[in-house]
Order: C-alpha cells, then sequence, then structure tokens
C-alpha cells in the first residue's frame, strides 16, 4: 500500500464512550470515510480492539495504526490527537500472518478457522487432557497431561500466551510459542519456541474419557480428536507502529 494514499481514514473504537469521543474529536480533524473506502484503519482502545479489527480486515487487508485508549495497549501506539497524517507516513509497516486450525471432531467432522492470537486446547472436563504432540510429521511428545496448550503468534504472544507463562516474541519474529498450560506430566516442561514454518500437530488420547476443546481466537469446538495448526501464509495483515516502537 503505498503510504501517500493515507488520506482515506477510517475510525474504530472500543465500547468505551471516552474512546467514541476521541472518534468524533479525531474525525473533526482529520475527515473521514468507510471501512470500505478506507486506505488505512486507524483503531482506538486496547488489544481486544486490535484484534477484532484484523478480524474484520482478513477479506480486505489493509493497514492498521492503533491508538491505545484501552488498559492494555501492546500492539498500540501512544494515543495522541496531533500530526496524525504525518505518524502515518511516518509509520513503519510490520506484516503478520494468522495461524490455520484443521481440526476433527468426535463425529468426523472436519472444522477449520484462524486466529490472529492463538489457537488453544483446554479440557472439557474435570479429567485432565492427554495429548500427543507431533511437530513437522515427528512425534515430539509421546503424552502430555494438562489443563491444554496452545500455539501463540507473535502478535499474541502478549497475550493468553504470558498468562500461561509463555515468552513474550517480537511482532514480527519467525516464531510460533507452544505453551502448555498447567502441565501436570511432564511437569517441568515449559513448552518450546517453533519456526513460524512449523506444522503442529495434537492428537487427544482417550478422548472420550478426557475431551477437550479447541479455540481459535473467539471461535470454539467441542469434543475434538486431532488438530492440526500451521501460519496461513496467504493471508498478510499489515499493522503499522511508530519509528522505534
Amino acid at each position: 500500500m503505498n503510504q501517500e494514499n493515507y488520506q482515506n481514514i477510517a475510525f474504530v473504537a472500543g465500547d468505551s464512550p471516552d474512546a467514541h469521543s476521541a472518534i468524533e474529536r479525531l474525525k473533526a480533524l482529520y475527515g473521514y470515510v468507510s471501512l470500505d473506502e478506507a486506505d488505512v484503519i486507524v483503531a482506538l482502545g486496547g488489544d481486544g480492539v486490535m484484534l477484532q479489527t484484523l478480524h474484520n480486515s482478513i477479506n480486505r487487508p489493509i493497514p492498521i495504526y492503533g491508538m491505545n485508549f484501552g488498559s492494555i495497549g501492546f500492539l498500540m501506539n501512544e494515543y495522541k490527537e496531533e500530526d496524525l497524517i504525518e505518524r502515518l507516513k511516518a509509520a513503519e509497516q510490520t506484516i503478520i500472518h494468522p495461524l490455520k486450525l484443521n481440526a476433527v471432531n468426535g463425529e468426523g467432522d472436519h472444522l477449520n478457522a484462524l486466529a490472529i492470537n492463538e489457537v488453544s486446547l483446554f479440557r472439557q472436563s474435570h479429567q485432565a487432557a492427554k495429548l500427543q504432540i507431533s511437530v513437522d510429521g515427528r512425534k515430539r511428545l509421546e503424552e502430555l497431561i494438562c489443563d491444554g496448550i496452545m500455539v501463540a503468534t507473535p502478535a499474541g504472544s502478549t497475550a493468553y500466551n504470558f498468562s500461561a507463562y509463555g515468552p513474550i516474541l517480537p511482532v514480527g519474529a519467525q516464531l510460533l510459542a507452544l505453551t502448555p498450560i498447567s502441565p501436570f506430566r511432564p511437569r517441568r516442561w515449559r513448552g518450546a519456541l517453533l519456526s513460524n514454518h512449523a506444522v503442529v500437530e495434537i492428537e487427544a488420547l482417550e478422548p472420550v474419557k478426557r475431551p477437550i476443546n479447541a479455540v481459535a481466537d473467539h471461535r470454539e469446538f467441542k469434543d475434538i480428536r486431532k488438530v492440526e495448526i500451521a501460519e496461513n501464509t496467504e493471508i498478510s495483515l499489515t499493522l503499522l507502529f511508530d519509528p522505534g516502537h
């Protein structure tokens, strides 16, 4: 996208009244267009607003510039109303790709979803999950007993992955975080860093006794027997950051 075209701005905001008031001030200063006509989206809020904006833009990926107007904003720039056009033109682009989830449930149905933050598997009952993990077709963990596990992108590494003691990855890093959730056995296993080209397969062991769910960001699927998780390089999403952010 040519940065000289960053004149046609669409604004989106979180639910807070203060954010909507800020949007109205920005519209008065810089004008605005609809999302369909925009060259760039300016999103006000926290990382949750950025995640939703990215999902809404998957079918028409255009650059997104976030400004922090929420409680958590790792993916957001500092909020300022001045010099917005100049900031957009000077912004550095970071390209990210979502994860694609291919799952099979207990009825043999094939389920698909995209995740910008992470794909997570959770135990569905009081029984701990028992999982087998393969990477690029090679078994890496014969048996993991845990509450769950996730594969997180760099953009999602500061979200649930961080809460589960996973590593924070620089946005744009060519890595994925494989992070267990409350692992029981192996007790000291803290996960792994994987290449962003890795294909992760996770199979539920004893799925009737120990059923699991799969979640791709906000989409949840029940009674999952097997999943395959990999980066979807066919979809590119562009984040804009102030230099040195």
